[in-house]
């Protein structure tokens, strides 16, 4: 989602110390081709590096804990060959610069992922306000979320990382301490499963979500205009021109914001005509999950599915969330060079993000991010890929 911001957490970066291979042997690169030793430094105190998870199909997803992003996301395509399907960048450096390459590229997005109105929530009649980082509201958790916080990383086995972190009360204006866990598998069906875990000390609201930006037809020079996208939705929630939900849920059969039927984004995304699609700059919309039902999601129904003809590679995504936003770059504008040098342009990729609905704090009607002391969040995204041959 989201516009790149031009000035956010500059200030409370503590240098950044890079190590590099001085050796003369040549680098262990992963199957992705990402130096891991461009990857290992130290921010805020903490210790950050590369971690690579296989299966035995040969899928590989690297992830940094500096943020809990995931850098490359390798998987066959139609002709089996091994295909990176996230946009990222191939070193710490440029994560780490949110002045010159600002990103959310593969993040474990908190507290509160998408927008929170004004930025502003009110939790046992106490107000609180929070940073209003993009459009007059609280994006992703305010300038330092957790996307460019340093989780801990435990590596378990080949295919399994947990990555936890804690955050202070007070943390970008809200309140209570919270401990987070994301543990991330990679299965041998061909999946990434990643499931959140969190508690709190006092009463506050959490909404995490993953952030990667897929592309699948494997090279980000080519856009995803030509993906065919499917949402098992009836409904979405309409966005103002400061991109904050209206507080409605609109029915979308039968109009051009239904993706009832596999529907090719290129056919939607760039007509101005449509009132969401303008207001969106795009696609940049929650769709409501039919999967949810009587406050309770259902991670084997499917959620959404988005796929290449070029690759023939089709991405699953199941979820016990009640909502999806889908995000297809529209303030990808070049200006960001990614993984081999690629800039990356508008429409690069697309976000499927599972979470609450955005400003469901402001929005008593909506299912609730509330969590309060002896409660436990729990919230699962599987991303599962495969191969359509035609």
């Amino acid at each position: 989602m989201h516009n790149f911001r031009k000035n956010i957490f500059a200030a409370g970066m503590a240098a950044i110390l890079c190590t590099a291979c001085t050796g003369t042997s040549e680098p262990q690169l992963t199957a992705s081709g990402l130096n891991p030793a461009a990857f290992d430094t130290v921010i805020n105190e903490k210790p950050v590096k590369l971690f690579t998870l296989k299966n035995h199909n040969g899928m590989e997803v690297c992830i940094t804990n500096f943020g809990g992003r995931v850098v490359s996301l390798m998987v066959p395509d139609k002709n089996a060959q091994l295909t990176d399907v996230v946009l990222g960048f191939d070193n710490i450096r440029q994560y780490a610069d949110t002045v010159n390459s600002p990103s959310d590229f593969g993040a474990s997005i908190g507290r509160y992922a998408n927008r929170i109105k004004d930025g502003k929530i009110k939790i046992d009649g106490v107000e609180y306000q929070l940073p209003r980082n993009n459009f007059g509201h609280c994006l992703h958790g305010g300038p330092s979320g957790w996307q460019y916080q340093v989780y801990d990383g435990v590596q378990e086995n080949d295919s399994t990382l947990m990555l936890t972190l804690v955050s202070p009360d007070g943390d970008n204006g809200f309140p209570g301490t919270v401990k987070v866990t994301v543990t991330y598998v990679v299965k041998h069906d061909n999946s990434l499963d990643i499931s959140y875990f969190g508690e709190t000390d006092k009463p506050t609201v959490l909404n995490m979500t993953n952030h990667s930006y897929f592309n699948l037809n494997g090279d980000p020079t080519k856009n995803i205009e030509n993906h065919q996208l499917y949402l098992n939705a009836y409904y979405y929630t309409p966005t103002d021109a400061t991109f904050m939900t209206t507080g409605q849920k609109e029915w979308v059969k039968d109009t051009p914001m239904s993706f009832l039927q596999p529907t090719e984004i290129g056919k939607v995304v760039n007509d101005f005509s449509i009132p969401a699609i303008k207001n969106g700059n795009g696609i940049d919309h929650n769709w409501c999950l039919e999967s949810y039902h009587d406050g309770k999601g259902n991670d084997k129904q499917l959620a959404a599915s988005v796929y290449s003809p070029l690759t023939g590679i089709m991405l699953e995504v199941y979820t016990n969330e009640p909502g999806i936003q889908i995000y297809t770059g529209n303030f990808l504008d070049g200006s960001v060079t990614g993984k081999k040098g690629i800039k990356y342009e508008k429409h690069a990729a697309i976000c499927l993000e599972t979470q609450k609905y955005p400003d469901t704090p402001n929005k008593p009607e909506w299912p609730s991010a509330l969590l309060k002391p002896g409660q436990r969040y729990t919230s699962h995204c599987i991303y599962k890929f495969g191969v359509v041959k035609e």
